[in-house]
């Protein structure tokens, strides 16, 4: 169902396997879905190089919001200057989200629960009390917590909690 608030809608452009991207994705995240695709036909092969028929755009849902991935080929690829932040309510969503975006994602994962996918696509997987957490008036609390967070990789919060307690 087209979420008619939304008036913003994330273009992901992929080489050749949207397809196998948006089925990944609509995989981990619950109420996703995909809800119309398109396919190029033979005018303006010329320009595309696709074969007539071949997937040219998805339009699918993560937890509700919508995404269109493009078949656009090798011409631009994805950096970490745009990510998604998935923001986890637990150590357990944490857990789930980071294991199963970087299970065969790039296993050089960077700090503060940022990684890449096999897509090449950038992910923050972040538990919501990290900004309560930060935003606390005690500056030595907080300063403890970003510490702690910059030695991490996967997000635990427990060990955020335990930085933000300590005397």
């Amino acid at each position: 169902m087209k979420n008619i608030n939304q008036r913003i809608t994330t273009n992901l452009w992929f080489d050749r396997n949207a397809e196998e991207a948006v089925n990944f994705y609509t995989s981990i995240f619950k109420n996703s879905s995909i809800t119309g695709m398109t396919h190029y036909t033979k005018e303006g092969f010329e320009i595309h190089q696709m074969p007539e028929g071949t997937v040219m755009t998805i339009v699918f849902e993560l937890d509700g919001r919508e995404f269109l991935a493009l078949n656009g080929g090798p011409i631009f690829k994805f950096n970490e200057s745009i990510s998604f932040v998935v923001n986890c309510a637990d150590q357990q969503e944490i857990d789930y989200y980071w294991d199963s975006l970087r299970v065969a994602g790039d296993p050089n994962a960077q700090v503060c629960g940022w990684l890449n996918d096999q897509f090449g696509l950038s992910w923050q997987i972040v538990p919501t009390i990290l900004s309560e957490l930060l935003k606390d008036p005690d500056q030595e609390k907080t300063s403890r917590v970003m510490a702690a967070m910059m030695q991490m990789k996967k997000i635990d919060i427990s060990l955020l909690e335990k930085a933000f307690a300590k005397p």
